[in-house]
């Protein structure tokens, strides 16, 4: 490896820099030319390459979202489009690359690999939601800023004895609003692996009414349901006075916590090494504190499990 890419796909998250710092100067260190795909793979498609030395990355590592940008790019989902990528990573000398994102950014990669062209994947994504890695690149920032949310909104619930329902991300996984719920002691946590049943809801906040509790939170994933209809439905079932607070993307922004710019250093590195050992078709990780890697295709074959005990010991505890 003399000469390697990297780029940032898909929906930022907070991390997403310091990956991209710890792949640049791991590189240079090794005496490896770096240079930085901007806009995903619609940038790698036109050509949008530019190389990138130790001052590029300066001063990034605390800065959320992603200097090289993102961008979904449906062209690339084709043949001809990955072919149009592949003839750019020809035309600059590129030997390998390294993608930061989720699981569509996971697909693009494994497509390139099964072309010839070794590609690492980087876990980057708030949800956490990519399997092969406890964590995700993102997802503390993100689960902090939405505590944060939940312990000012607790306050003005508790002032006012109302409802409120926040609605978090998470499409197709219900990690942000398990782990957000559970350290904000929330009332109620809805998530997409489990749905949820509204005469049990009602129970559970009637059991708190009668014993003098004047309001509560309930958080809820986007996968499952609006917040806002929720909040009607949760209205009508119980006549409390409610509020619904989304919190979009203010999820995604902000600057990264110290464990996302570990994280995303230590995976970023790792990947440069794995590409630098000849290996192409790997996704990182980090399973219980160790680096780990996969077969990118394998990873994309198993399906992200969420933690039943730590949903089970939530409504242990919101009793």
């Amino acid at each position: 490896m003399k000469r390697i890419g990297v780029l940032t796909s898909g929906g930022d998250s907070p991390g997403m820099n310091a990956a991209v710092r710890a792949v640049v100067r791991k590189a240079i260190y090794h005496d490896v030319e770096v240079y930085g795909i901007y806009s995903g793979y619609a940038g790698l498609i036109s050509g949008n390459i530019k190389k990138l030395e130790l001052g590029s990355v300066g001063d990034i590592i605390q800065r959320g979202g992603t200097m090289l940008y993102s961008a979904r790019c449906e062209e690339f989902k084709t043949k001809e489009g990955q072919q149009k990528g592949i003839e750019q990573l020809k035309k600059f000398g590129i030997d390998g690359l390294v993608v930061v994102g989720g699981d569509g950014s996971y697909r693009g990669a494994k497509a390139l690999t099964e072309q010839g062209f070794p590609c690492i994947g980087v876990p980057g994504t708030i949800d956490n939601d990519i399997p092969g890695t406890d964590y995700t690149i993102g997802f503390d920032t993100a689960l902090n800023t939405v505590i944060d949310a939940v312990d000012r909104i607790r306050d003005t619930a508790t002032s006012h004895e109302r409802a409120f329902i926040i609605e978090v991300m998470g499409r197709d996984a219900g990690d942000i609003a398990l782990w957000a719920g559970l350290a904000g002691g929330a009332e109620t946590i809805i998530i997409p692996e489990e749905g949820y049943n509204m005469d049990e809801i009602v129970t559970r906040v009637n059991k708190g009414r009668d014993r003098g509790k004047k309001h509560s939170i309930i958080i809820i994933a986007e996968g499952v349901a609006s917040g806002v209809e929720f909040g009607k439905e949760f209205k009508e079932a119980t006549d409390l006075d409610t509020r619904v607070s989304v919190l979009g993307h203010m999820q995604r922004g902000g600057s990264p916590t110290a464990a996302d710019r570990v994280l995303a250093s230590r995976l970023g590195a790792f990947a440069v090494e794995l590409l630098m050992q000849g290996k192409g078709g790997r996704a990182v990780g980090i399973e219980k504190n160790e680096l780990v890697d996969h077969d990118i295709i394998e990873v994309l074959s198993r399906t992200h499990v969420i933690n039943m005990d730590m949903f089970k010991l939530s409504k242990e505890l919101s009793i």
